[in-house]
């Protein structure tokens, strides 16, 4: 049996080492499922209530578990403790006694913090979003009568439709955006808020329930923000006086305005539809006799060379929208292809937003 790596045999050390590699991918899905039980157990709002470090006996004693399981805890915690979710710290030293405490992640996974982003984890391990994964070698290997999306092949419908029919998903999948919005909204403010100089109008294309276009029309007096979606997603919303709420097809045609704003919508859509999409933004932000701009938000892959594990998040992004919506995330060539198109002249990218990137776009 040949067990050679193409240069001679492979030693014992390398033959270990290329097992312990696939076994620690294989098992990689532990570290999300004991996150998702974590936050399902409301362990980080258990440490965040406490006030301090908490011993396991006192973790325990809050829990809501079964007595006989108690001892299961100290090992689910160890691996969140590994994976950077939470600490152990020294408690007094004459109790030689250590305890949970939150890191600046588990922070973000506080029901009660305004910025938390507990509800996209938990839509993002969800059985109904795990289980497309299941199908990836067969979408890739069907033919021309295979589904659209694996989502199609798990569930019979499209994304957009399984969220219309199933109110459990429609729910889980507006509180991950509305808190992702309420986290990418503060940094917005806080760092790239010049964007929105000169601008007396903003239309938010595929705002949903507002919470974007609210933080932009708090935050900037004089901007008169519309958060644009479809019908049913706007239907009922009540807006002020410088925020409203219309619905449409941003295919068909978008409100006019100073800027367009799109917060990750371009990577849902193939090349095609974005440019149809950007077209539309295009023709809004000309169409009132002075030229505008259109606001980006969207991964630039490739941003944080420096940083493995960005980069490893992005291309987990990408796969997730080509198993989800047929999109994809783009580096910056294929963003640039993309605003040639639709007719744009020049683009601006800032790159400080972590994952994603801050891309004004100009006629």
């Amino acid at each position: 049996m040949d067990l050679g790596n193409g240069d001679g045999d492979a030693t014992a050390s390398e033959l270990l080492q290329a097992e312990a590699h696939v076994w620690n991918h294989v098992c990689s899905f532990i570290n999300s499922m004991c996150l998702k039980c974590a936050i399902q157990l409301g362990i980080p709002d258990i440490i965040h209530d406490h006030g301090r470090p908490m011993t396991l006996l006192e973790l325990v004693s809050v829990l809501n578990i079964q007595p006989n399981k108690a001892h299961c805890i100290q090992r689910l915690m160890r691996i969140l403790v590994h994976s950077g979710f939470f600490e152990l710290r020294d408690l007094k030293e004459e109790d030689r006694q250590t305890g949970y405490a939150l890191t600046g992640a588990s922070r973000l996974l506080v029901k009660s913090n305004p910025l938390s982003v507990a509800p996209f984890a938990l839509l993002t391990l969800e059985p109904f979003s795990m289980e497309p994964w299941q199908y990836l070698s067969a979408w890739l290997g069907g033919g021309e009568d295979v589904a659209p999306s694996t989502i199609e092949m798990a569930h019979g419908v499209p994304a957009w439709e399984l969220s219309r029919r199933d109110p459990k998903v429609s729910v889980l999948f507006n509180e991950a955006m509305a808190s992702d919005s309420r986290l990418i909204a503060k940094v917005v403010v806080d760092t790239c808020g010049g964007v929105f100089e000169g601008l007396s109008s903003v239309v938010d294309v595929g705002g949903g329930s507002g919470t974007m276009g609210k933080a932009i029309a708090a935050a900037f007096p004089h901007l008169e923000c519309t958060v644009f979606d479809q019908p049913h997603v706007v239907d009922g919303l009540v807006g002020s006086e410088r925020l409203k709420f219309v619905g449409g097809d941003m295919f068909v045609e978008i409100p006019p305005a100073d800027a367009i704003f799109l917060k990750w919508i371009l990577h849902n859509w193939s090349d095609e539809k974005c440019i149809e999409i950007l077209k539309q933004c295009k023709e809004a932000v000309s169409s009132r006799g002075k030229v505008g701009k259109v606001i980006m938000i969207d991964m630039v892959v490739g941003n944080q060379t420096e940083d493995h594990r960005s980069i490893e998040t992005q291309l987990f992004f990408d796969l997730s929208m080509m198993l989800t919506f047929n999109g994809k995330e783009r580096d910056e060539k294929e963003w640039e292809k993309l605003f040639v198109g639709a007719g744009f002249g020049a683009y601006k990218i800032v790159t400080h937003l972590g994952l994603r990137s801050l891309i004004e776009i100009y006629p």
